[in-house]
């Protein structure tokens, strides 16, 4: 048994506090000192984690530090938790807010770039402080959430705007807040006519799965409807824990897709994305976007090149369900939005037909109805 093992399965059995959220948020691991007492970590590597910590916060939910094996320096939940020197390193092509969502946010809290929804930041926490966030320059920053004066101000911004149909709740992490803070939050969104659809973006169920619980549900379930999109970047982060949230999640009437980020040396494969998406569809998790890894600073080790991405996607579609396939997209830096990228299956274009080679590499032929007629 690993010390990992050891750690996760006797704090579990033993202090029934482990499947409480608020004990295990309340727990986070939070400096190189308490990492070293649960991972063997050399003198080297608690300075290293110190110096990194000068710039981006650290916060490990004792639940998602028990995923890690601790005899693997490369192992994929470490690597996404655990500060590395890397992220001190500077590289001319990181962007202090890449996807410029300062520019685009017409009233404090609201981000507005597609024509009719917002997304809405409610909170700077996490339960865990990812190392790859692209959102590092304010998330974790401050331990706050959203207060009565900024949440009055952006909800005058929807309600001004018909147009506005579609909310995406984030941060942060929504859930992080108190049951009934995040229902004051989403009951005001539903009081406006124009707002239909409320989504949350949270990475709890994979984190800190014992957040969802049958009292947040009941109150979400009041809300209809109601959309969820969760973070699962590696298989290894899907245990009965997390299996659990998301079943409960799906069981209350809410559907719930997937955001993956590509990694390098975490899921930039196409075996493990393919093993990550087959676990998702079984516990019905709809695979729903594949990011490329945005230009936060301090993020560039985990930046693959655009082709693995393609490679990926090629080798998944027509070999699982579509189903199951995940949009790849680059959020364009600047605040482009998000642009689809695949692999070119399509070989010549003409008025008389279309040239297409299929999953296996063989060409087809399609012909294209006659203009005159």
């Amino acid at each position: 048994m690993t010390r990992q093992d050891y750690y996760y399965h006797e704090r579990s059995a033993k202090d029934p506090r482990w499947y409480d959220w608020k004990w295990q948020f309340a727990h986070r691991i939070t400096n190189a000192e308490q990492l070293s007492r649960v991972l063997p970590l050399t003198e080297e590597e608690k300075r290293d984690i110190s110096s990194c910590l000068s710039r981006f916060r650290m916060a490990i939910t004792p639940y998602y530090l028990s995923l890690i094996r601790s005899t693997d320096k490369n192992d994929p939940v470490l690597r996404q938790c655990v500060p590395s020197i890397e992220e001190t390193y500077d590289c001319p092509d990181d962007l202090p807010d890449p996807l410029n969502e300062e520019g685009d946010s017409p009233v404090p809290h609201i981000v507005h770039r597609y024509p009719d929804r917002v997304l809405f930041l409610v909170t700077y926490k996490c339960s865990v402080y990812c190392r790859h966030c692209t959102r590092r320059r304010t998330v974790g920053e401050e331990d706050r959430i959203i207060n009565e004066k900024e949440l009055s101000a952006a909800l005058g911004y929807i309600r001004q705007h018909p147009e506005i149909r579609d909310v995406l709740i984030s941060g942060g992490d929504p859930l992080v807040m108190s049951t009934g803070r995040l229902e004051h939050i989403i009951s005001s969104l539903r009081a406006i006519p124009n707002v239909d659809i409320i989504r949350i973006g949270t990475r709890v169920p994979v984190v800190m799965p014992m957040r969802i619980t049958d009292e947040l549900l009941e109150m979400l379930k009041k809300y209809h409807p109601i959309w969820i999109n969760t973070h699962f970047n590696h298989p290894n982060e899907i245990t009965p824990d997390s299996e659990r949230a998301c079943g409960m999640i799906v069981d209350a009437g809410i559907p719930l897709g997937n955001q993956s980020v590509l990694l390098k040396g975490i899921n930039d494969d196409p075996a493990v994305m393919k093993e990550l998406v087959l676990k998702l569809v079984h516990m019905r998790v709809r695979p729903y976007y594949l990011y490329q890894c945005d230009l936060s600073r301090g993020i560039s080790h985990f930046r693959t090149n655009v082709d693995v991405g393609i490679k990926i996607m090629h080798e998944l579609t027509g070999n699982i369900s579509g189903y199951a396939v995940p949009k790849y997209v680059i959020d364009a830096p600047g605040g482009g939005g998000k642009i689809p990228v695949s692999y070119n299956y399509v070989i010549s274009r003409d008025d008389r037909e279309v040239v297409m080679e299929n999953f296996r590499g063989k060409m087809y032929k399609y012909p294209q109805p006659d203009k005159n007629e």
